[in-house]
């Protein structure tokens, strides 16, 4: 199982009542954050799961209500004690950013490894979970993100005693490794059944709604995506700014064949977003409105 806090929901500044967006994932004692804008660290603190063990920070843009947090947030980190390297990952140009940023917090008792990625497809990996990520469309490069758990396939005792294999072998099997047993090679495909199916998370703000995004968040079971506007009469003014309306939210997660929807980076002016909750329901049944440290737990099927 994989827990996940949506930190804040606000987009351009904070608010009394509402931080800006940003996530939090936990998975297995570790912890992976989406986005930094400032005040982040508040409602970490707040919902009390400890950030010494933020091991990765990930950046959709470079707009600082999704980075500006990031110099305050690591100091916080470095008097925990933490020495393990954290990583930052973001579009092109973070090395640049985190350069200028880190001037104000210079010493810190553990490593950066600042990872830039390309504006295409990428793919990497943040311990047991896989990273992918591809471009928004945004006022400057933006990038989308998904995370995945995968699952392997069941363990077959009944195959595991025909081919003899002793049962002390079983939890190195189970693991992905080969082992040796009577001169033979016992590597985990000839005891472990197809994947099963895993978890799958998407974050997306800022960003226009297209037809990449909407191959990339395919069948995930929760896709958190902005809102910008709830109102209809804002289409005009989000396709300018890059952003989405709730019902364009909605009808790319539908698209998608997503399990359930988080609204989130809500404008400024957007003082109760859950007056236009029918506006994205009527689209898309399964739709939330996301609130400050509203969080959930993710379990394997």
């Amino acid at each position: 199982m994989i827990d996940v806090c949506l930190l804040g929901t606000g987009g351009v500044m904070p608010l009394p009542g509402r931080w800006l967006s940003s996530m939090l994932i936990k998975y297995n004692g570790r912890m992976l954050l989406i986005d930094c804008g400032e005040g982040t660290q508040v409602p970490l603190s707040m919902i009390k799961w400890g950030i010494k063990s933020i091991d990765t920070i990930l950046f959709t843009h470079y707009h600082a209500d999704h980075i500006a947090g990031l110099p305050g947030l690591l100091l916080t980190i470095g008097n925990t004690g933490r020495t393990e390297p954290i990583n930052l990952i973001g579009p092109e140009g973070l090395y640049e950013i985190v350069r200028g940023l880190m001037v104000i917090s210079p010493q810190l008792p553990f490593e950066l490894n600042i990872i830039e990625l390309p504006q295409s497809y990428n793919e990497l990996r943040a311990g047991d979970i896989i990273i992918k990520s591809t471009p928004g469309e945004h006022s400057i490069t933006c990038l989308a993100y998904g995370l995945e758990l995968k699952r392997k396939g069941k363990f077959d005792v009944q195959k595991a005693t025909m081919l003899n294999i002793p049962k002390k072998l079983w939890n190195s099997i189970q693991r992905g490794e080969e082992v040796k047993t009577d001169n033979r090679s016992i590597t985990p495909d000839m005891v472990m059944g197809e994947p099963r199916k895993g978890i799958k998370i998407c974050y997306m703000t800022d960003t226009r709604p297209t037809d990449s995004l909407l191959n990339f968040i395919k069948d995930a079971d929760l896709l958190v995506c902005e809102g910008m506007y709830g109102d209809e009469s804002f289409k005009e003014m989000a396709g300018t700014k890059g952003h989405m309306l709730f019902s364009q939210a909605a009808q790319i997660a539908k698209a998608g064949n997503v399990k359930e929807l988080w609204l989130t980076h809500f404008s400024p002016s957007l003082s109760e977003p859950e007056a236009y909750t029918e506006t994205a329901k009527a689209v898309f049944e399964n739709t939330v409105i996301g609130k400050d440290m509203m969080a959930k737990t993710l379990k394997f099927e």
